[in-house]
């Protein structure tokens, strides 16, 4: 049992590492993730490193290739499009549930989340073309907090599971919230003030746009050519 659980620690560790250096830049779309490799960086054995691979490919955030075993996917315009899709009608739908069926926990929960998410450095010093791994957990974060209020966990988790699979590309893309004509604050804070008021419509309507709007512009990056995104 004692091994048991060191091996899932050791699993939970190298997971978040892992996690962090595919979010944070420091291992590319396409790169392989090898076993020799990343055991030897880790000194982890193949069923630790296996574990943690298998959680992250749940994430969407690794590919499981036949023969070949783990990479970082490559990032896809129509695969966005298709993603951008699914988010629109499952994300939704779970919005409306959680503004109908919060409680009182969850609104506080919310002004929570937003408050941190206010607090957090939005740009890197050293890399001002990144979003800071801070505020990206914050956003993260803010948008879980909004959709907490479904009490049907099943369907909570299908939409949390397709907002983990779109933060490859919102990591790997210039900062979004920095253009002229848009206000990426008011956006989140207009949601939870709509979300507190429970105004469906208007809440929908809202996270509807501001999930469009994202994938629009990652959509013209990639059309320049500067967000790493292949037209397929």
């Amino acid at each position: 049992m004692a091994e048991r659980r060191g091996r899932q620690t050791r699993g939970n560790a190298v997971y978040d590492v892992l996690r962090a250096e595919i979010l944070g830049g420091r291992r590319l779309p396409g790169d392989r993730l090898k076993f020799p490799e990343l055991s030897a960086s880790f000194d982890a054995s193949v069923s630790v490193l296996r574990e943690a691979l298998t959680r992250l490919a749940a994430e969407g955030l690794v590919v499981s290739e036949p023969h070949l075993g783990y990479a970082v996917p490559t990032l896809s315009a129509t695969q966005l499009e298709e993603l951008t899709d699914a988010r629109l009608e499952l994300e939704a739908l779970v919005f409306s549930r959680s503004i109908q069926e919060g409680d009182l926990a969850w609104e506080s929960r919310l002004v929570a989340a937003h408050h941190t998410l206010v607090g957090v450095p939005f740009l890197t010093i050293e890399h001002p073309v990144r979003v800071t791994d801070e505020w990206a957990e914050a956003h993260a974060a803010f948008h879980c907090a909004l959709l907490d209020g479904c009490t049907n966990r099943r369907l909570l988790q299908m939409a949390t599971g397709l907002r983990d699979e779109a933060e490859l590309y919102r990591r790997w893309s210039q900062p979004l919230g920095t253009e002229k004509d848009r206000d990426l604050a008011t956006e989140h804070r207009q949601l939870m003030e709509s979300a507190l008021a429970r105004d469906v419509p208007a809440a929908n309507a809202m996270l509807r746009e501001h999930i469009s709007h994202t994938t629009r512009l990652l959509l013209a990056a990639a059309e320049a050519g500067s967000a790493g995104v292949a037209r397929r």
